[in-house]
């Protein structure tokens, strides 16, 4: 369905372009779950957004060897159009933070009526009802009344649900969710995530979710792929990965990540910082922070190779496979 082949995306910066996405791809089949984790910086956010055309042009300049859903080229800019008989937008996006996806002035209900008209060519009236609808599909109690509310009358879930009520006006053939649940409590994040995965199932829809926690990207998808300093440096399904990390980098954030039920006599921290992207490395990026890293770290970007011989997914190290932990390498 969705196919990105050779995304990359730079910044003008200090009078020059930055690339801070390096030739991306990425696949999204039909009622698939993609994720992209990482951490803050790594480009996941400016992935998505490149891909929903949605980011600012200038500064920002996107190119890809090949970006298209169904189909449809994405390659032109701008938040794509129906195509093929598809009512509607074929893919929509959700936030980290709904507030800001919803105009204070306007009441909710305003709010997805006028998307439903403009998107989807509805009637005033159908349009109204349609809005009652999505909104009790997403667990907004007397949603009926409850239409006629402010942004702000809501909690943060409610909020929440409301943007995955717009998001789902679009009838998207591909949703992407960016941080959906960072801003939520535990519990809200658990119904959040619970109700992505209902409504992705009954829609037959694709998701990219992106995130920068490894356990609520395993919640919702099948197959992960891990970003660093704008490249993917691992990916393929999310057990195997999660199960046996072939690059270092995963098994750090894997490493570092807490888990429930589990006692640990020491902690373990990726030392250092991402790198700034106007002034790179040499080299693999990660190898500043790298316990594996030697000197053809340093010299040579590696290469994108099978994670397993015969498997699915890639690995992009001149040690993949090595552990850290079987190296002495965790601090």
């Amino acid at each position: 369905m969705l196919t990105v082949e050779d995304l990359r995306v730079s910044f003008a910066y200090g009078g020059r372009p930055v690339e801070v996405v390096h030739g991306v791809d990425l696949s999204v089949g039909v009622g698939e779950s993609v994720g992209i984790v990482g951490e803050s910086g790594s480009g996941k956010s400016v992935t998505g957004r490149a891909i929903m055309g949605i980011l600012p042009t200038p500064p920002a300049r996107t190119t890809a060897k090949r970006m298209e859903i169904a189909g449809q080229d994405l390659r032109g800019g701008g938040v794509p159009e129906a195509g093929d008989g598809h009512q509607g937008q074929p893919i929509a996006m959700i936030f980290q933070n709904p507030f800001t996806a919803l105009n204070p002035v306007f009441r909710v209900g305003s709010t997805l009526t006028e998307a439903l008209v403009k998107r989807r060519g509805m009637s005033r009236s159908d349009a109204t009802a349609e809005a009652v609808r999505l909104l009790d599909r997403v667990r907004i109690p007397n949603a009926k009344s409850r239409i006629r509310n402010y942004p702000h009358e809501f909690s943060g879930g409610m909020q929440q649900r409301i943007v995955i009520a717009l998001a789902l006006a679009l009838e998207p053939r591909l949703l992407i969710a960016d941080e959906p649940t960072t801003a939520l409590d535990v519990t809200v994040q658990a119904e959040i995530l619970e109700l992505l995965r209902e409504i992705q199932t009954e829609r037959t829809m694709g998701m990219i979710f992106i995130s920068h926690a490894l356990g609520v990207v395993a919640e919702v998808v099948s197959r992960v792929n891990v970003m660093y300093a704008g490249r993917i440096v691992e990916s393929g399904p999310v057990g195997s990965v999660y199960d046996d990390p072939k690059h270092p980098y995963t098994q750090a954030l894997l490493l570092a990540a807490p888990k429930v039920g589990q006692f640990r006599t020491r902690t373990f921290g990726i030392p250092g910082s991402p790198p700034d992207p106007s002034s790179p490395p040499p080299g693999c990026a990660f190898h500043p922070r790298c316990a594996l890293a030697t000197d053809v770290c340093r010299d040579t970007v590696p290469d994108v190779r099978p994670r397993l011989a015969g498997g699915s997914g890639t690995a992009s190290c001149h040690h993949a496979g090595e552990s850290l932990v079987a190296e002495g390498a965790t601090r």
